[in-house]
């Protein structure tokens, strides 16, 4: 058992990247024949069993995290050995923790639903399910801008797949216009960092807020440019006005649980916003980036809210709603302070718990209503509709923000936040007019499913009524006993309150604090001075063990940025060592800026 522990907290935190992809490899590897063979073939409890059990260990993983950070330790997990900025490095706070609970409280339950049924409709579903979360974890965890575009990417690929999951013409065509919005947000993605490297000379987070009010005003021009092409591709992902009128649509033609499962996708956006542009920009006087986000959060919230009253379908209105409210997260997040985001967090797992149940509730809705499916259209009552209606019921009051539940509870926070703001009262304003629009939005919806739904026909030879006959008088497989699990945590979130935003006020605060991420990441040398690099020089030539003898004026700080075994290699050569031993002989003077230079060049060898 200490064998266990010790290798869990050597590995921390990569081994939440590593569970899912392990298993996603492993489950490619044990083969899957067509989706018409999945139901007889032998390999599928094995699939499942495999699946649900690296979920739950991630799920248990996560919560481990989540104890750590609580502490207050920022653990830092050193790829290859390299420190940052030079190395790439995995991040474990408060946030991350905190990120990664929500994915897994929200996977596992899904993943048990869909295993008794969904998983059979077409191939690999299990492996692109793991992928997703390898690519959602990896994401949360990543200190580098780099890292970051390449773990979207990730859980992008595992998504293109997994939307036209099930077939059909539908979901092709909307796959199409997905991929093709996703691959011109990877092609902004890519110029914003090209424009931070170039100005800045690093990609590490907390590297790039630390130098960049130590730019000339070009560079911190360019930099700005690319934060704001950063903040451009997160709004897309986040579904952000007027960006965001993919989302309604595209989740609607999802199968059930990829549908519910997709509602923290769009929040790795709001995420991303929240780690990358307003911790950057957290000390700079660059108000206009959130004063634009403040107004583009109202418009969402205002316009998601307007398309749910004039939606003419279920899933539809609910993806209009989860837009509403990601609006919302972003009126919180423009008002750049910390106490904001804590309530802006409080109200992201709400609205990912909320926004999943309703996917499922649509879903079974759906199955009772026969040929109208999930239109909203009078039909004939459901075989079921009183526990659905009470469902549809408490779904209402959570997802419209009423008392006391979860919903109120993250409008609250987000509005106290708000009041020191100069414009408070129309911010208040603006969430008081949704909370009341979505109250309306709900008692249209439930008024054309439950109160004006008609008797079913009662001439037994009527084609009508054997139709009716033939419907479902039960749920879809677990939807009914998922849908409960995600309710409930929905109710603890209330329960809980108070020890979750403490966790969430420390979480900001924490965030707000980049010198201590600056303490922990980034080495310094025997003066006490960073060690970080200035813009690219394209003259340098970057020596390697079969390059040849380059001479290397800051040889003197190897021994700071790897670690005592790579240093004790093969690849620190005889020649460098002697330069390494030599600088530091001459004590040789450094820079008195915080910054220590390195201007790298290919000189002869003196």
């Amino acid at each position: 058992m200490s064998v266990v522990f010790n290798l869990w907290q050597q590995h921390t935190p990569i081994l939440s990247i590593l569970i899912p992809a392990f298993t996603g490899f492993f489950l490619l590897l044990l083969g899957n024949p067509g989706s018409s063979a999945l139901a007889t073939d032998w390999r599928q409890p094995w699939r499942r069993g495999i699946s649900l059990i690296a979920t739950a260990l991630g799920l248990i993983t996560a919560c481990g995290y989540l104890y750590q950070a609580n502490q207050g330790h920022i653990v830092v997990y050193q790829l290859s050995q390299w420190t940052a900025p030079f190395g790439i490095v995995l991040v474990l706070d408060r946030l991350a923790a905190f990120m990664l609970v929500l994915t897994y409280v929200l996977a596992l339950p899904l993943l048990w639903y869909a295993s008794k049924d969904w998983d059979l409709r077409g191939r690999y579903f299990h492996a692109l399910v793991q992928f997703l979360l390898m690519g959602l974890c990896g994401a949360f965890l990543t200190g580098d801008l780099f890292n970051l575009f390449v773990f979207f990417e990730i859980l992008l690929m595992s998504s293109y797949v997994l939307l036209i999951y099930g077939q059909g013409k539908a979901r092709f065509q909307i796959g199409v216009h997905y991929v093709s919005i996703n691959l011109l947000a990877s092609s902004f993605f890519l110029i914003g960092l090209s424009l931070i490297y170039s100005s800045v000379g690093s990609l590490n987070m907390t590297d790039v807020a630390r130098l960049l009010p130590t730019l000339t005003p070009d560079q911190k021009k360019l930099a700005t440019l690319g934060s704001y092409l950063l903040f451009t591709v997160f709004a897309i992902k986040a579904a952000l006005l007027p960006l965001g009128f993919w989302l309604p649509k595209t989740y609607a033609i999802a199968s059930t649980p990829v549908a519910a499962l997709f509602t923290i996708m769009t929040k790795v956006g709001l995420y991303a916003i929240l780690r990358v542009n307003s911790v950057l920009f957290f000390q700079t006087n660059d108000a206009f980036l959130f004063n634009f986000l403040l107004i583009l959060g109202l418009l969402s919230s205002l316009y998601g809210v307007i398309g749910a009253l004039g939606a003419i379908r279920l899933r539809r209105f609910v993806g209009f709603m989860i837009l509403s409210s990601l609006g919302t997260i972003c009126v919180a997040l423009g008002l750049h302070q910390p106490q904001a985001w804590a309530g802006a967090l409080y109200y992201l797992f709400h609205s990912t718990l909320i926004g999943s149940v309703c996917y499922l509730l649509c879903g079974w809705i759906t199955a009772q209503r026969g040929e109208f499916k999930d239109h909203l259209k009078i039909s004939p009552r459901m075989k079921q509709h009183n526990i659905l209606g009470l469902c549809f019921f408490l779904v209402a009051l959570i997802m419209a923000g009423l008392p006391p539940f979860s919903g109120f509870i993250g409008k609250v926070f987000i509005l106290q936040a708000s009041l020191q703001h100069p414009y408070a009262w129309a911010i208040i304003a603006v969430v008081l007019v949704v909370s009341l629009l979505s109250i309306l939005a709900f008692v249209r919806a439930g008024f054309i499913l439950f109160w004006q739904a008609a008797e079913p026909s009662q001439r037994l030879n009527s084609e009508e009524y054997q139709q009716y006959l033939a419907l479902p008088n039960r749920p879809p497989a677990r939807n009914n006993i998922a849908t409960y699990i995600l309710l409930g945590s929905l109710i603890s979130l209330v329960a809980l309150a108070s020890p979750i935003q403490n966790y969430l006020a420390a979480t900001a605060q924490q965030l707000a604090n980049q010198h201590a991420y600056q303490q922990r990441m980034l080495k310094t040398d025997e003066t006490g001075q960073y060690i970080s690099t200035q813009p690219f020089d394209s003259h340098y030539i970057p020596e390697t063990k079969y390059s040849g003898e380059n001479f290397d004026p800051n040889a003197h700080l190897i021994p700071y940025l790897i670690a005592p075994e790579t240093l004790a290699g093969e690849h620190i050569s005889e020649y460098k060592w002697r330069q390494i031993n030599e600088q530091k002989t001459a004590k040789k003077p450094l820079s008195n800026k915080n910054t220590t230079p390195l201007k790298f060049s290919a000189t002869e060898d003196p």
